[in-house]
C-alpha cells in the first residue's frame, strides 16, 4: 500500500504590494501569484503540494486584498498599521507575523521586511540594494530598509533576488552564504507578444504624436531623467524633427524635472496606464529609454524587446545581465553619466531604428532580424519559470 500523500504545504504571501497603482513590486507579486495559482513546470523539485494565502500589511487598503488576489489563492490577513508594524519589527522579534495572517509553514516577505516569526520559516525577496547603493536617491520609505533588511536577513531561511547581480550584492554586503540566497528572474507577460502599436484615435486621445520616445517607470532620482534630458537637449539644440518624450507612470518624488532649455511640447507626462494601454505606448514607440542610474532587473527593457521596440538603456550590471544576449543587436547599452553617448545612440535610433543601434557587419541590414532577436530573447523570460524556482526555495526553507 502506498503511504498517505503529504500535507500541502501552507505558504503565506505578502500581497500588500497588490493594493493601489501596480509598480514594479506589485506586478511582480501578481504575476507570481497568477503563476503559482495555475499549472507550474513539472522540472522544479519534487516535493509538498503548496496551498496558497496573501496577507497585507495595511488598515485602510484591507478590503480590497481579495478583489486582488487571483484564483486559488486565499485572503489571510487582519487590519494593521503598517507605519507602526514596521517601526515595531525594526527594533525587535514583537507582534510576530501569525498573529496577522493565522498559521503558516512559509511566509514569502515579497517586499523587503520579512517580520517576525513564531513558527513559519521567512524567506525574503530583496529586489536591489537601491538603499545603499544610490542613498541619496531613494525615498524616505525606502530608506528604512537600511534597518529592515538586515533584520528580515537574520530571520530568513531562504532569500530571493531577481538577478545574479543583485544576488552577489547582497552575499557581499551582509556576508550571506551563497546557498542562501537564489536567483529568481521576473518573467514577461504574453501579452507583450500581441502588443500593436497605438491608433490615431487612442494617440489623439492621450495628446501623443505618432513619433515619440518613452520613458517608463516612476519618476525619481535613480531613474536618470535629468541625463535623458540633458540628452534631449542637447540633440533638440543640433537637429530638427526630434520626436518628444513622453513619460509614463506614477509621479514620483524628488526635483521637479528641468525642462528648461527644451522647446515646447519636447516633454509629455502621460502618467499611469493601465496595462493595455502601457503595452499599446511601448509598441508604438520609436524606442524605449531606460537610463537609470541603478536597477535590480530591468523588466521594461525586456517588455519593450517582446513588443518589437528597439532600447536604449543604462549599461548597468542588472540591465546588462537580462539583456546581454541582444545587446548591439536590439538593444544599446551606454554608461548612464555619459550625457553624449546617451545623445548619440538616441540619434542613431530616431534616424535608423533597430538598424541605428547594431554593432559591426549587421548594421543597417536585415531591419526584421534584430526586432525578431529581441522578441526571442524576451521569450526566455517567463512566470512560469519564476514560480517553479520560487516553489522550490519554498519546499527547501520547509526541510531545513
Amino acid at each position: 500500500m502506498s503511504g498517505a500523500a503529504e500535507a500541502p504545504l501552507r505558504v503565506v504571501l505578502d500581497g500588500t504590494p497588490l493594493l493601489g497603482q501596480r509598480t514594479g513590486v506589485g506586478r511582480y507579486v501578481e504575476n507570481l501569484l497568477a503563476a503559482l495559482a495555475g499549472p507550474v513546470d513539472e522540472r522544479g523539485e519534487p516535493g509538498r503540494p503548496l496551498e496558497l494565502a496573501a496577507t497585507a500589511f495595511t488598515w485602510r487598503g484591507l478590503a480590497g486584498l481579495t478583489d486582488a488576489l487571483p484564483p486559488g489563492v486565499a485572503p489571510a490577513a487582519r487590519r494593521a498599521p503598517a507605519r507602526l508594524l514596521q517601526e515595531s519589527w525594526a527594533r525587535g522579534e514583537r507582534l510576530p507575523v501569525e498573529l496577522f495572517t493565522g498559521r503558516a509553514d512559509v511566509l514569502h516577505a515579497t517586499n523587503f521586511v520579512l517580520p517576525p516569526l513564531r513558527g513559519a520559516r521567512g524567506v525574503l525577496t530583496v529586489h536591489d540594494l537601491s538603499y545603499l547603493r544610490t542613498p541619496d536617491a531613494v525615498s524616505t520609505a525606502s530608506a528604512r530598509y537600511t534597518t529592515l533588511v538586515p533584520r528580515g536577513l537574520r530571520r530568513a531561511a531562504a532569500v530571493i533576488t531577481p538577478s545574479q547581480a543583485v544576488a552577489d550584492e547582497v552575499i557581499g554586503a551582509y556576508r550571506l552564504h551563497p546557498d542562501l540566497v537564489t536567483v529568481t528572474p521576473l518573467g514577461v507577460d504574453g501579452a507583450w507578444f500581441d502588443a500593436r502599436p497605438p491608433s490615431q484615435d487612442w494617440l489623439r486621445a492621450h495628446g501623443i504624436p505618432e513619433r515619440y520616445l518613452l520613458f517608463v517607470g516612476t519618476a525619481e532620482p535613480r531613474k536618470n531623467l535629468a541625463a535623458l534630458l540633458s540628452a534631449l537637449r542637447g540633440l533638440h539644440g543640433s537637429y530638427r524633427d526630434i520626436p518628444p518624450l513622453v513619460l509614463v507612470g506614477p509621479a514620483g518624488w524628488g526635483p521637479a524635472l528641468d525642462t528648461a532649455g527644451l522647446p515646447e511640447g519636447a516633454v509629455i507626462t502621460a502618467g499611469y496606464l493601465d496595462p493595455a494601454d502601457l503595452r499599446t505606448a511601448v509598441a508604438g514607440a520609436v524606442a524605449l529609454c531606460f537610463p537609470s542610474r541603478y536597477e535590480g532587473f530591468g523588466l521594461p527593457p525586456l517588455e519593450a524587446l517582446a513588443a518589437g521596440t528597439p532600447v536604449v538603456a543604462a549599461d548597468i550590471p542588472a540591465v546588462r545581465e537580462v539583456t546581454a544576449a541582444v545587446v548591439g543587436r536590439a538593444v544599446r547599452l551606454v554608461p548612464p553619466a555619459d550625457v553624449d553617448r546617451l545623445a548619440d545612440a538616441l540619434l542613431d535610433v530616431i534616424d535608423g531604428g533597430y538598424a541605428g543601434l547594431a554593432d559591426g557587419p549587421t548594421r543597417g541590414i536585415d531591419p526584421d532580424g534584430p526586432r525578431e532577436a529581441g522578441r526571442a530573447h524576451a521569450r526566455t523570460f517567463t512566470w512560469r519559470r519564476t514560480a517553479r524556482l520560487t516553489a522550490d526555495v519554498y519546499r527547501r526553507a520547509a526541510k531545513d
